[in-house]
């Protein structure tokens, strides 16, 4: 099934239009032509079942046939992962992140991280790209890129965890979750956590936890929290 998007429909929704650059995509490149049948989907959680009414190069009028709603995920998982030097790193993550099924996504610049700015709008669209090209109906929320300190304010419910190198006493990853319970996760740059983060964090009722005995990139122990997140939750339900 090829998945299209489009934020401003909802189950009341009869008849839509795509905006001009994803008409001309519909029609010129995949070559779409009336009556065609469509999936849609809004991004929270609604697959929509559409047919082509007008199909010209610069707009795609679609009529909904039928609205399916995916059931919410039971658990949360928000990944708070400083930017890599290397900026493809990261967009990599983000892709295979939203395939796997993460709901939220802050850049959290640290005290060692090298990249001090993104391009918000380009991971956007490589999320999106993602949840098209996995069949998902839900697409990853990404918050504003925001210091280790601000993010340490913030409160997050359910569990709070800080995936760092230093040798202290920490569980594993699989020891402190619990079927359906929100999780959020700090994941740091290159170098890791300075000390001075890890004991705000610990200060601000962060627990300590370990991905496995190696030592891993950023983007891979991001990957590596998010699937052993997911498919926890899975096998528990």
């Amino acid at each position: 099934m090829q998945l299209f998007y489009n934020p401003n429909i909802d189950e009341t929704t009869e008849t839509f239009s795509f905006d001009k650059e994803e008409s001309r995509h519909i029609i010129k490149v995949l070559r779409k032509k009336d009556s065609d049948i469509l999936h849609v989907t809004n991004g929270f959680g609604l697959l929509f079942e559409t047919k082509i009414t007008l199909a010209s190069d610069n707009k795609c009028i679609v009529e909904v046939l039928s609205v399916k709603k995916s059931p919410e995920p039971k658990f949360h998982l928000h990944l708070a992962v400083a930017p890599t030097k290397m900026n493809d790193r990261y967009e990599w993550f983000l892709e295979k992140a939203t395939e796997i099924g993460i709901q939220e996504i802050t850049p959290v610049f640290c005290d060692r991280s090298e990249r001090k700015s993104i391009n918000p709008e380009r991971f956007e669209k490589i999320i999106l790209s993602a949840m098209k090209q996995s069949n998902e109906t839900f697409l990853p929320k990404l918050n504003p890129a925001i210091s280790f300190k601000e993010f340490i304010k913030q409160k997050n419910e359910g569990l709070n965890l800080i995936a760092h190198c230093e040798e202290t006493d920490k569980k594993s990853l699989k020891e402190v979750l619990k079927p359906n319970e929100n999780v959020t996760l700090l994941i740091g740059p290159e170098g890791d956590f300075s000390e001075k983060e890890i004991a705000l964090a610990l200060e601000n009722k962060f627990q300590p936890v370990t991905l496995g005995n190696t030592r891993l990139r950023t983007e891979t122990a991001a990957l590596v929290a998010c699937h052993s997140v997911v498919f926890f939750n899975e096998i528990s339900n």
